[in-house]
């Protein structure tokens, strides 16, 4: 895999020191790569479903997004570069995923990717992505004096494989306080509990990626925020997916609330 069809992502640049990363919405699988995944795994059903839409409004705000292109299937962009897993001892996929989320082979006759292949994968998509994130981080800390990263991602809100029951439906993490200031997750939390309708939880099952671990540094004033949202809060569970615009639009609000707090943390740490 030397060179792709496609680029590794899209990027609109803000005024404003907040930087929206969606890392998982990318559907693209290239031919050759299709070719070899069983019909299951065709269907990408691990998306991070039109994430880019239901944070659209973000553009108002003032913040740059980043948005992936290519399927978690092809390489996902919130892992380490040498795959270590990001919670040991309890079940998780890789830099390059072998099976769905439901356990089911991605590779219709086993020939997953070799060392080789995922290096290729990493230096076409995964490194290009982690490049623009770190340049528009240090431009953003460089102009405004602080940046706040915000990494976007949804979830099936009942997944066997990863936690017991019924997700809450807005999922904090801040790496269990060690990606951004006290400050920052405690101006969020609020708004997600008092959003009627839905539960909140700050580092609970998803405490944070890779992006967000790696990223965060509020000693150098770069502050980092994961939010796994269910996909009940704005579409349909159930293939194919459909977005669903009024009860995406119930959520937006609340969604808005929390980057605009984001926004007033970063202001008051420039000052």
């Amino acid at each position: 895999m030397t060179a792709i069809a496609i680029p590794p992502f899209t990027f609109h640049q803000g005024t404003q020191p907040l930087l929206v990363s969606i890392p998982h919405c990318g559907t693209h699988v290239p031919p050759a790569l299709a070719a070899r995944l069983s019909d299951a795994a065709l269907q990408v059903p691990d998306t991070d479903w039109h994430l880019e839409r239901l944070y659209a409004f973000a553009r108002e705000l003032g913040a740059s997004i980043l948005v992936a292109t290519h399927s978690r299937y092809v390489i996902d962009l919130n892992r380490p570069p040498d795959g270590s897993s990001l919670y040991p001892g309890q079940n998780v996929t890789g830099l390059c995923p072998v099976d769905t989320f439901a356990e089911t082979p991605l590779y219709r006759r086993g020939d997953v990717p070799g060392e080789a292949e995922i290096a290729a994968r990493r230096a076409a998509i995964w490194q290009p992505y982690h490049a623009q994130l770190r340049a528009e981080l240090d431009r953003l800390r460089a102009q405004h004096g602080v940046a706040v990263l915000w990494d976007a991602h949804s979830i099936h809100s009942v997944l066997p494989r990863f936690f017991a029951g019924q997700l809450p439906d807005f999922n904090l993490g801040t790496a269990d306080g060690a990606s951004c200031a006290p400050a920052l997750a405690q101006a969020l939390l609020p708004i997600a509990e008092a959003a009627p309708g839905y539960t909140a939880v700050l580092n609970g099952r998803f405490k944070g990626g890779h992006i967000t671990r790696h990223y965060g540094e509020p000693a150098r004033n770069i502050h980092a925020v994961q939010l796994e949202l269910t996909w009940r809060c704005y579409m349909d569970e159930a293939p194919p997916y459909a977005y669903l615009p009024e009860r995406a639009a119930q959520v937006q609000p609340h969604l808005r609330r929390m980057l605009g707090a984001a926004l007033g943390f970063a202001r008051g740490a420039a000052a």
